[in-house]
């Protein structure tokens, strides 16, 4: 049988065209743009950070102030371990990728395969290709990523689904990869579908047991990530880290009406 060679093994782009421009010249300057209008914010030695997954023309402000305040630190980092929920394949657990890097139109960005196969020795962590195929909540990160670290000199990342599991499941996936050059990047929404006002006030009480690292407050009508934000909030309690808020919009503000918005929460967490 003939050996498949890497390029044809890259994870295709499952939403470019949708979520984000698929030509490259168009999604270079509409990231750049983003990233030049948000918010400098000096912070000290960021360790994880929480940042929304939806269309760009909904959530892209909001993600962009993370990946700004990343852009300042991107020399510390080689990999990134990019979470998020499954949306579209039910599975238990957590669902790693066989792909050794994820395509978008501005090119590949590597999977770290050791920091995969050690994830995988879990018992309830597995490789589920199926998952990630159609799956939008990492690969909308992708793009940012590129532009924020730099093409071709980004760290690698380690891509991980999770669906029907626990807390306590996806904090020992982070405590078995978190180092110094590691960056925790949760992907996650908040509020889902509520009018203007009522997203307002959930999405607030949100960024409130954020910043107060108190994961029990936190159920999956807050965020759509919710577990692993609850897990991201329990590291950060036990290992002293600050959180901040960086923005706090839903679609109501960015691109769309006001009586059904989904809310976006974009932040950061220092030691």
């Amino acid at each position: 049988m003939p050996t498949r060679t890497v390029t044809e093994r890259v994870r295709p782009p499952a939403v470019a065209g949708a979520f984000y421009p698929d030509d490259p010249s168009v999604l270079r300057g509409a990231v750049d743009a983003l990233l030049d209008r948000a918010a400098v914010r000096p912070l000290g030695h960021v360790r994880a950070v929480i940042a929304p997954h939806a269309g760009y023309r909904y959530s892209g402000p909001v993600a962009a102030s993370v990946y700004r305040v990343l852009q300042s630190q991107r020399d510390r980092f080689r990999r990134i371990l990019l979470i998020g929920p499954a949306h579209r394949v039910a599975f238990s657990g957590l669902a790693t990728a066989s792909a050794p890097a994820f395509r978008t139109p501005l090119g590949d960005t590597p999977v770290d395969r050791s920091a995969v196969d050690r994830l995988e020795q879990r018992r309830d962590t597995h490789p589920h290709d199926a998952a990630h195929a159609p799956e939008h909540a990492l690969e909308t990160h992708l793009p940012f990523i590129a532009r924020a670290f730099g093409p071709g000199i980004g760290p690698s990342i380690v891509p991980l689904l999770f669906c029907d599991t626990d807390r306590c499941a996806v904090v020992d996936a982070y405590e078995a990869l978190l180092d110094e050059q590691t960056l925790l990047l949760v992907s996650s929404d908040l509020s889902h579908f509520l009018d203007y006002d009522a997203a307002t006030r959930t999405d607030r009480e949100t960024a409130d047991a954020v910043e107060r690292l108190e994961p029990h407050r936190l159920t999956p009508h807050h965020a759509c990530g919710h577990t692993a934000v609850q897990a991201l909030l329990t590291v950060a309690a036990d290992r002293g880290w600050t959180a901040h808020t960086l923005d706090l919009h839903n679609s109501g503000d960015t691109a769309g009406p006001r009586d059904r918005v989904v809310g976006y929460g974009a932040f950061a967490f220092t030691d």
